[in-house]
């Protein structure tokens, strides 16, 4: 298929219109719930961000209706999130507002580029602990991002989120706010515990509001939003800086990267949680791409599948895109009308909001069960933790992968197997017990199962301590790969016995592993002296042939000619 062809097929379908219109009063009931839940949320990830609140609410309402549109699932909910926010602080500290907005739109590019190439199957193979790890650190960094706030100071300088964070708490230590700790630990715990009591009841507007309205009303001296302007912003392609693309080719590798593999999660969970729907991943990477490439031109922040609100649009029964559609025009109709009011929000109670959102990210009990699984899933877990704290989001997700594929090609590698196999089944011909008793005593098989890697070095400690016999059979059709490292482990088992005085026949060597032991010499110099055989029974008939030929066994019928010395 043409990429002309790929393209047309990520465009909207007429069933997506049929859809919408099934049950729209549902939808539009989802879509005001996921509205309200996400006012706070694109404000306090707006202010997170740098660019501010207006910029979080632009990000929510243009890049939600066209992913909605555009994008692979009916019930995903797209915009500003916590983890795009980790990775775009330290690019607004290097390179400004412009910068944060350019990198959005070149990672639009390389989403949709991703989705051309058919990218979106890959996610199946990111390793639950890898997510839950990445989960874990998000929602640490989220939280520790939210103390300045919340203690009543100025951000302190600095681009890694524990030291930053270390400094507010100093901070605070010597000029007490105790205002704005108050109004945010109230605030989080209206969320949690209202939302334990209550889940179908929005608390975190409801918390804002009251936050907003006691600290106005009371004339209390804290940090506001501010002023927000009535309106998106005009298209500008003005922040543009030709100079700064390589420089920032970096941050969009890592803003694609995010963008990508959070809202595939997030898709792959409103699937879970739906009935009879199934997401498109590489059109899903499509939605994205595009939101990205046009958010930005109105001043947004870059965005993603949004798991928190898309779980809300999906418990509150939507069935359709319509209900991200009115989430979006719903926050688009705030921003027209209701500008100044939101502007006096106290930043101490979108802190709460963030600091409730981070908490209720983590799931204790997955996490418990991913650390109790298998020591690597744990060790996975918490060095993916670990990273995002200390590097960033994507830095941590390929350090996860890569030690999970470790551990992974480790455990496989170690899962091969040496185990001595009788001659009962692959004696030929009929023998006395006289006979078969000389034959077991002075033959013996062993058959290797699995895979023969880079961890095989046990299998030249097993084969180097087998107790001095004639013969030694090595039955390979049980062999599931082989690597350049198995067969130079091999090679030196072999030669080790030999030099032990130990004959050595192979047997059963499948058609496709002989390439690596040809070009290492493991068997090429047994070839030459037929000791490789296709099949164990010859094997064991050849080595019969050996024992009469040095008088262990009486001359009998000679099925093979006698292995040369």
């Amino acid at each position: 298929m043409s990429v002309a062809h790929r393209m047309l097929a990520l465009l909207p379908a007429r069933n997506d219109l049929a859809a919408m219109v099934r049950q729209p009063r549902r939808d539009l009931i989802a879509g005001l719930t996921v509205a309200i839940v996400a006012l706070p949320l694109a404000l306090g990830f707006g202010i997170s961000s740098g660019l501010g609140a207006a910029a979080g609410l632009t990000t929510a309402v243009v890049a939600g209706a066209l992913a909605a549109v555009f994008g692979g699932s009916a019930l995903q909910v797209s915009g500003p999130t916590g983890a795009m926010t980790v990775v775009l602080v330290p690019i607004m500290h290097a390179h400004g507002a412009g910068g944060v907005l350019t990198v959005g739109l070149m990672a639009g590019l390389i989403l949709v580029g991703l989705a051309a190439a058919r990218a979106g199957q890959y996610m199946a193979y990111v390793p639950a602990s890898v997510v839950e790890g990445f989960t874990l650190g998000i929602a640490c960094v989220i939280g520790l991002q939210q103390l300045p706030a919340a203690l009543g100071i100025d951000p302190p300088e600095g681009d890694q989120v524990v030291l930053v964070a270390a400094r507010a708490v100093a901070s605070f230590a010597g000029h007490p706010h105790w205002t704005a700790a108050a109004v945010t630990g109230g605030v989080t715990v209206v969320i949690l515990v209202g939302g334990r009591l209550r889940p179908t009841i929005p608390f975190s507007i409801v918390a804002v509001l009251a936050a907003t309205l006691v600290t106005n009303l009371a004339g209390l001296e804290i940090a506001q939003i501010g002023q927000l302007p009535h309106g998106l912003q005009s298209p500008s392609l003005a922040f543009i800086d030709p100079s700064a693309l390589w420089s920032l080719a970096g941050p969009a590798l890592a803003v694609a990267a995010l963008a990508a593999l959070e809202s595939l999660l997030s898709a792959a969970v409103a699937d879970g949680m739906g009935v009879n729907h199934k997401h498109d991943p590489d059109r899903e990477l499509f939605g994205q791409g595009l939101a990205n490439l046009v958010t930005p031109l109105f001043g947004g922040v870059p965005a993603t599948g949004a798991i928190a609100r898309t779980a809300v649009n999906v418990r509150s029964g939507a069935g359709s895109r319509l209900a991200a559609l009115v989430h979006a025009a719903l926050l688009a109709a705030i921003i027209y009308t209701a500008a100044p009011l939101v502007g006096r929000i106290p930043l101490a109670a979108l802190a709460g909001v963030l600091l409730a959102t981070a908490v209720r990210m983590v799931e204790v009990g997955s996490v418990r069960a991913m650390t109790r699984a298998t020591r690597a899933d744990a060790i996975v877990l918490a060095l993916t933790a670990i990273a995002t704290l200390a590097l960033d989001l994507v830095k941590a997700v390929i350090l996860g992968l890569i030690v999970a594929g470790a551990l992974a090609l480790r455990a496989v590698a170690r899962s091969a197997r040496l185990q001595q196999t009788p001659l009962d089944h692959d004696l030929p011909g009929d023998h006395t017990a006289e006979e078969r008793a000389l034959l077991d005593e002075h033959i013996v098989a062993y058959r290797i199962d699995g895979p023969l890697l880079f961890a095989a070095h046990r299998f030249l400690l097993e084969l180097s301590e087998v107790a001095h016999t004639s013969v030694i059979i090595l039955r390979m059709s049980a062999v599931s790969a082989i690597d350049a490292s198995g067969a130079l482990v091999l090679k030196d088992a072999i030669e080790k016995l030999q030099h032990r005085g130990m004959t050595v026949l192979v047997s059963g060597i499948r058609p496709g592993h002989h390439r690596p032991l040809d070009a290492l010499d493991v068997i090429r110099t047994l070839s030459a002296e037929g000791r490789v055989f296709p099949s164990t029974p010859e094997a064991i008939r050849a080595a019969r042939n050996h024992l009469q030929h040095h008088g262990i066994l009486h001359p009998g019928t000679t099925a093979a000619p006698p292995i040369p010395q």
